[in-house]
Formats: structure tokens, sequence, C-alpha cells
């Protein structure tokens, strides 16, 4: 009789129900696996067999044949060990026990130790829909797995524990946990704005950033603060919901990045990829396909330092997740979709040799040399950038002003939380969060503006050969101003202040 056992495996972020189906073949002892098994897989067998012998169990003295259904889906990773193991000590008879409403997952050592593996949460949290009431699991995955309510989480230390479970009914470590705990902990940030001198215009600019969700380009001259602007920036930004959390924590978890001591992401974000990052790096993907920075970015920030030392080919790619939100990425085997929705934060000089139009500092770079120097970002890309602002030299007062009474973090963010609050009673029944999401239709619903408004639109958009998604983004941000002054309606002081966070286009 062939025995089955019920696992699950993770393509992209979605998961897939295993049928692991185990039988015998008189022939010469061995383990056989099938049904597309990556590198991972096939070499479980070698595995499976000195775990059960080192557990104390005896393995079949005839051939194993090992069927991973569905047969036409591509199985990776190590998840998979514990759900054959079990499946076949079942078959030898081992011990007697009703599997069909359980799920395995983990790895096995040689010792028969379990493993952790990636992406527990998600799988967990899919399960129920497969009709599973009960999952085991190793032992360092139970914390993170705890966070799922509807369906019963086991954790297992070894083989022998898993079979003794099976067997006799011996107890298995259990644990609960509460989201909310998690993110009701006072979040603590290495920066803060209280730190950084000067430059309220461009603290206003990442406040309306942060308020609305839009990305932002700030050019400046070597030590004019850009990166010190950046560094606060995740700060001010609201805390996360239950549902982005849970969102997050199995991005990383699939990524292999989450921290067993730390099950729950409950903190926005904030990845900076070095300057030689490849185009997969930042976008995902590779021969099997994993999230990029963006995706890692999802829900928080991606800070491109010295953003025009970028390939430019590297930052093309960003313009179809900037307007979409997600990525999808196709190889011959089939495509996967991760989201993407962040905030970009650039950070450039404005030449080669970073001083044309410092105060202090004569630029030596030629007219053609600046021209190509910015000509990395393009026209498109450009366009995707909702606030594009000069950082000024900070003048000897600033710089020696120590009784300077300076915002702190925690003040901007009340008005970007109060923002965010009116932006989701707005979007309420919709997909949309921020205003940085509003499309076209919803522009116009959204953002009505009065005939004095529409003058001075039309003023600009001669004088600066605005396009028509520019057009659209000067509008989402002045309806952001406008939401930060708790305003209903947006009036030409909202598109004025709008205009000037446009000093790059």
């Amino acid at each position: 009789m062939v025995v089955k056992i019920t696992s699950a495996t993770v393509v992209g972020l979605e998961t897939y129900k295993i049928e692991t189906e185990i039988d015998t073949v008189n022939s010469i002892p061995q383990i056989s696996i099938v049904g597309l098994p990556d590198a991972a897989v096939s070499e479980a067998k070698e595995r499976i067999k000195l775990a059960i012998k080192n557990s104390g169990y005896h393995f079949p003295q005839t051939k194993v044949v090992i069927n991973l259904a569905p047969a036409d889906l591509k199985k990776e990773g190590t998840g998979l060990d514990l759900a054959m193991a079990v499946g076949i000590l079942l078959k030898e008879g081992v011990f007697e026990a009703e599997c069909k409403d359980i799920a395995f997952l983990g790895e096995l050592s040689l010792d028969g130790n379990l493993r952790p593996i990636n992406g527990t949460l998600a799988i967990v949290s899919s399960l129920h829909s497969f009709g599973i009431k009960k999952v085991i699991l190793p032992y360092e995955n139970l914390l993170e797995a705890s966070f799922v309510d509807s369906i019963e989480v086991l954790g297992a230390k070894n083989l022998k524990e898993v079979v003794n479970y099976l067997q006799e009914g011996r107890p298995l470590a259990t644990k609960k946990n509460n989201i909310e705990d998690f993110l009701n902990a006072k979040e603590e940030f290495e920066f803060d704005f209280s730190n950084v001198k000067g430059q309220v215009l461009a603290k206003k600019a990442l406040e309306i950033a942060a308020a609305g969700g839009h990305n932002i380009l700030m050019s400046g001259s070597p030590g004019s603060g850009k990166t010190l602007l950046a560094k606060p920036f995740p700060s001010i930004l609201p805390p996360l919901t239950k549902e982005e959390a849970v969102e997050l924590t199995k991005i990383y978890s699939i990524a292999g990045l989450l921290d067993n001591s730390k099950p729950l992401v409950s903190s926005r974000p904030f990845r900076s990829p070095h300057h030689s990052a490849s185009g997969v790096g930042i976008i995902g993907g590779g021969s099997t396909p994993k999230p990029g920075e963006i995706t890692l970015a999802h829900r928080g920030v991606l800070f491109l330092d010295e953003m025009v030392e970028f390939p430019r080919a590297v930052l093309e790619v960003l313009r179809q997740p900037l307007e979409d939100g997600d990525v999808t990425i196709s190889r011959a085997q089939g495509s996967v979709k991760y989201p993407a929705n962040f905030i970009l934060l650039g950070a450039m000089n404005p030449c080669p040799c970073g001083y044309f139009g410092d105060s202090k500092k004569r630029c030596t770079c030629s007219e053609f040399q600046i021209k190509r120097y910015k000509g990395k970002l393009s026209g498109p890309l450009l366009d995707r950038i909702d606030l594009q602002i000069d950082v000024a030299r900070l003048t000897e007062e600033e710089l020696t002003n120590i009784k300077e009474e300076r915002e702190t973090s925690d003040e901007i963010r009340v008005r970007v939380i109060a923002a965010r609050k009116i932006q989701k009673d707005r979007y309420q029944g919709t997909a949309i969060h921020t205003n940085s999401e509003l499309s076209a239709k919803y522009i116009n619903k959204f953002c009505n503006i009065d005939e004095a408004s529409k003058q001075m639109l039309k003023g600009a958009i001669s004088k600066f050969n605005l396009s028509g998604r520019a057009y659209d983004r000067i509008l989402k941000i002045s309806r952001t101003i406008a939401d930060l002054e708790g305003a209903k309606d947006i009036n030409t002081a909202h598109i004025a202040q709008a205009l000037q966070f446009r000093s790059l286009t």
C-alpha cells in the first residue's frame, strides 16, 4: 500500500501543498526521489537514510520510491526531508498513526536532529486552506509559526521526538504569540532628525514623502547632509500594521533573512544597496528566483546613495515597479510575482566633481560632463520621482549654532501618522493606502482644484515643460501637503509648495 504524507513548499511567495507518496520495490536497497526535485531535494536520500539509522530505527532493505506530487512542479530546498522520513517509517511499520490532517516540515541532519527552514510563516499560514489541522516542524521555527491562529503548530527537535508523538502521543513543544505584543513594543531608532542641523526645506520634503509615500531625490554637494538626512527617515514613518508586519515577515523568511530570535519584522525596512549591485540584486531573480532589494524594501524605504553611480541599466529596471508596486520575474519554467511597494529615496551630487552650484567651491566640470553625468537618470525615471530637491551647503551660522531648537523625529512622526489616518479614511473601500498610489481615475476624484490653482498649474506646465505624469504627481504632492495641514481642499499655497519640490526637473 502506498503511504501518503503531506508537506508544502514555496515558489515565489505562493505556497503549494506537496503530497509525499512512498512505496517499496523488491530490489537493491536505495532511495529514488521523483517529481522534479532540485539538487537539495535529491540529496535528501542520504540525509534521510542516515537520520533514520542514527535515530535508532531500521531502514528498509528494499528500494524505496518517493514521488513528490504534483510531479510537474519543481521542488526546491530541504523542507521536505521530515515528511519523506516519516513516510518511510510509516511504510516500514515503525508506528501506526493517521497522518491525513498533519503536515510535516523540516530539514534533517545526519544524526536525526531537525534544522530550521525558510518560509515557515508563509507555509503554515496557507496550510489551513488545504484542510490541514496540525503541522509538525523544527523547534527553531516554532516561534515564527506561533503567530498563526488557524492551525495547531508543534515543534520537534529531532526525528525521534516526532515518532514518539505519533506512536505514543508524547507531547511536543507548543507556543502562542500575539502579534500586537511585538508591534506595540517601542521602536528604537539609531538616528533622529533632531541631530540634523538646518536643512528646513529638505526636512519638510522628507516629511511630505513619509506622509504620502512619495519618492524623493536629493541633490547636493559633498558634505551638505544628504546621507545624514536619509538615515533618520525611517524614524518618521508610521508604524507597521498587523497585515504589513505579517506580509514582511513572510518575505524575509522566504529570503532566509529572518532572525529566529526575532520572529516578526516589526519595523519598516530600510535597504541601502551599494552602487555596485546588479540588476538581479535590485529587482530579484536568478535561476531560482529570489526577492531582490525592492521587495525587501516593501512597505519601507529603498535608499540609493550616490544614485547616478548605479549603472543606468540597473536604474531603468526600477521604472515598472515604481509605477505598479510589484515586479513579475519570468523564467522558462514559469513566473513569480513579488510585491515592491516602497519609497525610493535617492541622493546624488550635481556633477562629477560634486560642486556645481556650490556656494563655497568652484565646479571644475565642463557643460558636457555635467550633462552626461545627469543623463544617467532618464526622463521617465525622474518623472516617477515625486519630490526632487537641492540640498544646499550649511552656512557657518547653521554649523556653529548649537542652541538651535530642532524638531525630533517623534514630533514629525505625529503629523505623518495624522496625515496617513486622513488618507486611510478617504480611501476606505479602495486598494489605495497613500496619496502616491492614486491613479488618474482617483486623482480626478480626490484632487479637485479651484480655478486659481488651475491657472498656476498651466503656467508651470508651460514654463517647466511638465509631462502628464509630472502634472499628476504635483497634484498628489499637493494633496499630501493639504493632508499634513488638515485641509479638506487643495489651494494655490499647496500647489506652489509642491512646485518648489520639483527643482531638478
